[in-house]
């Protein structure tokens, strides 16, 4: 079998050269950044495991973990706290996708220093209220008016913060006109012909969406670099304002889809997508409650992106703020754990995904627990090898 270090490169070979020295250096971080770019690494030893237990068949995110929970604005304008990453998003059986967020809970709290007895009570608590919001039947949602504890208070100050603070930090006025800054660490100067090209493009898409109406135009375009596994694909920000009213800007994020790195080792039949970035967008609106504004999808020079507003209260729980707050981490765990079972809920039934009632009759029958939660304490020790091979090789340059 290849090495750690093989398996990776291998993996990232059709990512952008230049932007994978980011990637691989972020990845050595942590054990936890390690785990977040590595999400084919996990689905391939998945596959191999004989005796690990069945679950009806979902869609799934297909790359779940702790900070793969956030907060967005919703089309109807109300903040929502849910899944918001399905660039990995497939069928396939539903255990997959839990054995991932809960091997998360281990690696997470062990990047914490939070005891593993902390960390296996907490993976426990994750697969327990799994289950039971799978056995109610219930798809729940998350906004300000049904949150409590710590999500509450999240959701509370992310809505308070405004466009004006998302614009001051990643634009400048550069000879008397709002562009997007260059000095900003996440942002990326394009070549020049390359840029105008991609500024028509969008400036063609906003007629078939709905900013058409208002008058937007492209003021600038920049390429950015964010999260850690999709770090190396194809990635652009655009600036746009509208006409009809004085001061009054977007930002708009188009990102690369590449085929999931969930397929090679998936047997279930999947539909046949117009396009990766159209696969995308259909899961993520049938597994979430409300989908981020202005969600849309583009192709561009034979490659298949989506498109979808930036906004200033776009965030995750940062764990570490509250490492030493047990009760609260404990909520917060049971509120993914209820949203993981709701997007499983909610999207039942579509396209060979299994009936609520199959997904319902599981949740009531806790005889996979124990294995599922053997599965992923284990194989986060996996993880710590593979993160100490891997660390290994980058700082002996082996990596490129």
């Amino acid at each position: 079998m290849s090495s750690i270090p093989e398996r990776i490169i291998a993996f990232n070979k059709d990512r952008l050269p230049e932007m994978l020295k980011l990637k691989y250096e972020g990845m050595a971080e942590s054990i936890f950044r390690f785990y977040r770019g590595t999400c084919h690494l996990f689905y391939e030893d998945l596959a191999k495991v004989e005796n690990f237990p069945g679950s009806p068949v979902s869609w799934i995110c297909g790359d779940l973990h702790l900070e793969n929970f956030g907060s967005f604005k919703g089309d109807n304008r109300l903040v929502y706290f849910d899944l918001n990453d399905f660039d990995e998003a497939i069928l396939a059986p539903c255990l997959w996708e839990i054995s991932r967020m809960v091997t998360s809970i281990f690696i997470g709290f062990d990047d914490l220093r939070i005891s593993s007895k902390e960390a296996r009570l907490m993976a426990n608590r994750f697969i327990t209220h799994y289950a039971l919001t799978l056995a109610s039947g219930k798809a729940i949602s998350i906004d300000p008016r049904t949150a409590s504890g710590i999500v509450a208070t999240f959701l509370d100050s992310v809505e308070q913060r405004k466009q004006k603070e998302l614009l001051s930090k990643r634009t400048q006025v550069k000879k008397g006109k709002l562009v997007l800054s260059t000095e900003y660490e996440k942002h990326r100067l394009l070549d020049k012909s390359l840029k105008k090209e991609l500024e028509q493009h969008i400036d063609a898409w906003i007629k078939t969406a709905p900013l058409g109406k208002h008058d937007f135009t492209v003021l600038d375009c920049v390429f950015r670099v964010a999260g850690t596994g999709s770090i190396g694909v194809k990635r652009y920000l655009f600036l746009l304002k509208r006409g009809d009213r004085k001061n009054k800007y977007l930002l708009l994020d188009m990102k690369q889809e590449m085929p999931s790195s969930l397929q090679p080792y998936i047997t279930l039949k999947q539909p046949r997508w117009k396009s990766e970035a159209e696969r995308v967008m259909q899961i993520k609106q049938r597994m979430q409650n409300m989908s981020p504004a202005l969600l849309g999808t583009t192709s561009f020079k034979g490659d298949s992106f989506t498109i979808q507003e930036m906004q200033p209260m776009e965030d995750s729980i940062n764990f570490g703020l509250i490492k030493d707050r047990y009760k609260d981490i404990g909520r917060v765990v049971e509120d993914m754990a209820e949203l993981a079972a709701a997007s499983q809920l909610r999207s039942s039934g579509r396209q060979g995904s299994s009936i609520a009632d199959e997904l319902i009759s599981f949740g009531q029958n806790s005889s996979w627990h124990e294995g599922l939660l053997l599965y992923a304490e284990k194989y986060s020790k996996q993880v710590r090898n593979d993160y100490q091979q891997y660390l290994l090789a980058y700082k002996g340059g082996k990596l490129g």
